[in-house]
């Protein structure tokens, strides 16, 4: 398991006293003494955009220097301080944000910033408190992730209270917001026809129509999951059909049986169950719209280079 950055506060410290380092450097050395798995080392944030042991290093070695623990006398580089080493020779147990809270000039950082910090080392603001065992990219994260989970839940409850017309017309929206199918217009032809051959739409693959993919679409209440046998009848469908591409949609979920089943087919059928049908129609802005936007900004290293 990888330790939250207050937990790495000490090795970070200690690592940073040996002399000049780097995050890459230290988060191998952290990895080789905890015994990290290659999938522990490598795990990344929910954004996907750095590895989580780098980012709590990062917060760790960032939260020390505005204590005056480490400092960074070259772009992308740090070593502890005199002050540091000095807590380092005390033999702590442990580094932590209730211990940095002793030093004035960190105490000033955060009352700058508008943050309390409790005696447990929770931060607080404006009376939200939040765990300091997390990082602020994982706090951000972690409600981005709370309220995609809401969103899905909207999004199927309100598919669900419209009619199957409806259903297939977000279908439709859905599928050429991700590219197919041409326009709406040349979409809606093709999807939406019953009974050819227990399909129940043809979308083109791409604009010239070089190719074609067969939907099946159900709108099941949840609980109540798409089996093999729906799975198999589809199929079914393609091979007489001659079809080699199938999308099947469904606001429920597919049973493990049917998803076992298409692993191993000769045609390509895609399964898409409601968890996946909601995070598609909200990375494609179809049925959602945005409310409000904050941009996070980092510091331009380039910039700042004199090379």
């Amino acid at each position: 398991m990888i330790p939250d950055y207050q937990t790495l506060m000490l090795p970070v410290l200690r690592a940073a006293a040996d002399g000049e380092t780097r995050v890459a450097d230290v988060a191998e050395r952290i990895a080789d003494s905890l015994g990290l798995t290659p999938e522990q080392r490598d795990e990344l944030l929910p954004s996907g955009r750095q590895r989580i042991l780098h980012n709590r290093i990062h917060w760790a070695k960032f939260y020390m220097s505005k204590a005056g623990l480490i400092a960074s006398p070259a772009r992308g580089r740090f070593i502890a301080t005199d002050k540091g080493k000095a807590l380092l020779a005390t033999q702590p147990e442990r580094i932590d944000v209730a211990l940095l809270m002793r030093e004035p000039q960190f105490r000033e950082f955060y009352r700058n910033e508008g943050t309390t910090i409790d005696e447990e080392g929770a931060t607080a603001d404006t009376g939200a408190v939040v765990p300091a065992s997390t990082t602020p990219e994982e706090q951000i994260d972690a409600a981005n992730a709370a309220l995609s989970a809401s969103l899905r839940d909207e999004l199927l409850e309100r598919i669900l209270s419209n009619s199957p017309t409806f259903f297939e017309q977000l279908i439709v929206d859905l599928l050429v917001s991700m590219g197919y199918g041409g326009s709406h217009k040349n979409a809606a032809a093709q999807l939406g026809r019953t009974g050819d051959g227990g399909v129940d739409g043809i979308i083109n693959e791409d604009r010239l129509g070089l190719d074609r993919i067969y939907v099946q679409a159900k709108r099941y209440a949840p609980g109540n999951p798409v089996g093999r046998p729906d799975v198999n009848g589809f199929v079914g469908s393609l091979v007489g059909l001659g079809a080699t591409k199938g999308v099947f949609v469904t606001t429920s979920t597919f049973s493990q049986p049917a998803r076992d089943y298409v692993k191993h087919l000769a045609q390509r059928v895609i399964l898409i169950d409601g968890h996946e049908l909601a995070d598609l129609m909200i990375e494609h802005d179809v049925g959602v719209r945005g409310y409000r936007t904050i941009e996070f900004k980092r510091l331009d290293e380039d910039f700042f280079s004199e090379e």
